[in-house]
């Protein structure tokens, strides 16, 4: 019997395609007005680039801040309330654009609109990586992080065309469609006690037993969260420079539609992040880490060379297989490290690293911006990537390994990519139980 194979167990349940409409619905509402924002506040209240960058760093900020509190409260019980109290706090800021006369008030319901944003956004991947089963999280995070990267891709094209064709107002409308639609969609979710897909197996290792029997043990920070966080917030201060500035750099080089970089992204993304899974589940992070922030690299020096669409097409698509295959990494990493209880504190700081980076983005890659311009902007990142390559390679021979240190719940359900010569002795073993 091949029950340890790890393709037997089922990833596509209803729950988990669910989870993944719902999480790409709230990021594409974000990225709908994320890029469009900075040239339509640039073209009304005549901002220079430093109170462009506001919108984005206070959104970030106030979205952090908002997650601290949710990782608590996700430990708590009180998933439903984050994902509905979020959702609404939410879709009443979005509302409130309409009523924004002066660039304070706007950056106000910014902020308001983190808050809310932050609550709702780490419910999902919370729920999502309960479900998935611990053999195959790296394949079912990495499905699930594609409607994150997705809707980071499309959003911003979708947000574009509308504010150019038919304005601001019916900008905020879409956007505010798009997260009334999530709560019917939720709803099936929301209404089913949380409890997560892997708890027979957790109850087979004795340091699970806590873990899914209720105990309210108060566990500490993981300090391993650490490393992959940095890197996390070096790889979205690159994306950052391009939700925040594409659309003026696109100005600047005499680009006909630059958004148009994130459809190319967003197809780079979805064809490597089914391989990007596997490779994680098989290798780890290594073999995806290091090869994807030389992509990233890549991508953005070509990009500010770019002269015509047809170059920036080729720029997004290699920034797209890098990113698309780094971030899903970053994410499990993260996952896979804590224990089942502290997944909402995993989740958080992932995502909070992922609004940090941009926030930083925003303010550092555009003050650069002002004191030269958006091309040489774009060059200046590629810093943040050797960076994170030094980090990461330092740390890794420093430690005398790249693998990930699994949480010892988990770690008897995963395969260590430096034992991959064990496997098959193992599996003839497993066949003839």
């Amino acid at each position: 019997m091949k029950n340890s194979d790890s393709t037997q167990v089922k990833l596509w349940t209803t729950d988990f395609i669910l989870l993944m409409l719902c999480n790409f619905l709230l990021f594409l509402q974000l990225h709908m007005i994320v890029s469009p924002l900075p040239s339509y506040v640039q073209d009304r209240f005549h901002a220079n680039a430093f109170e462009v960058s506001l919108f984005t760093c206070l959104f970030a900020l106030s979205a952090i801040a908002a997650r601290l509190y949710s990782a608590k409260a996700l430990e708590k019980g009180l998933r439903n309330a984050m994902i509905y109290i979020g959702l609404t706090v939410a879709l009443l800021a979005t509302l409130g654009y309409y009523f924004a006369a002066g660039i304070a008030v706007l950056l106000l319901l910014r902020m308001v609109f983190g808050i809310g944003f932050g609550m709702s956004s780490t419910a999902f991947p919370t729920m999502a990586s309960d479900i998935v089963p611990v053999k195959r999280m790296g394949e079912g995070m990495g499905y699930f992080g594609l409607s994150t990267s997705l809707a980071m891709s499309m959003g911003p094209i979708i947000g574009v065309t509308v504010l150019q064709g038919a304005g601001f107002v019916t900008l905020m409308l879409c956007t505010a469609g798009v997260i009334a639609v999530i709560y019917p969609l939720s709803y099936s979710l929301t209404r089913k006690k949380a409890v997560s897909n892997n708890a027979d197996v957790l109850q087979s290792s004795p340091a699970g037993t806590a873990a899914v029997s209720g105990t309210k043990a108060k566990t500490p920070f993981n300090r391993k969260l650490i490393l992959p966080s940095i890197l996390n917030c070096l790889l979205s201060i690159t994306y950052g420079g391009l939700v925040g500035f594409i659309v003026l750099y696109g100005k600047e080089a005499n680009l006909a539609n630059p958004a148009l970089f994130f459809l190319f992204n967003a197809l780079a993304v979805l064809l490597v992040r089914p391989f990007a899974g596997r490779i994680y589940d098989s290798k780890g992070p290594k073999a995806l880490l290091i090869p994807g922030a030389i992509f990233i690299a890549v991508g953005l020096i070509i990009l500010s060379y770019a002269t015509s669409m047809s170059i920036l097409f080729v720029a997004a698509f290699i920034y797209g297989v890098g990113y698309g295959s780094m971030q899903s990494s970053l994410q499990t990493w993260m996952i896979q490290i804590v224990s089942p209880s502290q997944r909402g504190m995993a989740n958080g700081m992932f995502l909070n690293t992922l609004d940090l980076g941009i926030a930083t983005g925003a303010l550092l890659l555009g003050a650069i911006a002002s004191m030269t311009s958006y091309t040489d902007m774009y060059r200046y990142s590629v810093i943040f990537m050797i960076i994170f390559l030094l980090i990461y390679l330092i740390q890794g021979k420093r430690s005398g390994s790249f693998s990930v240190p699994v949480h010892q719940i988990l770690s008897h359900t995963h395969i260590e990519a430096q034992n991959s010569e064990q496997q098959p002795t193992e599996r003839k073993h497993n066949e003839s139980k």
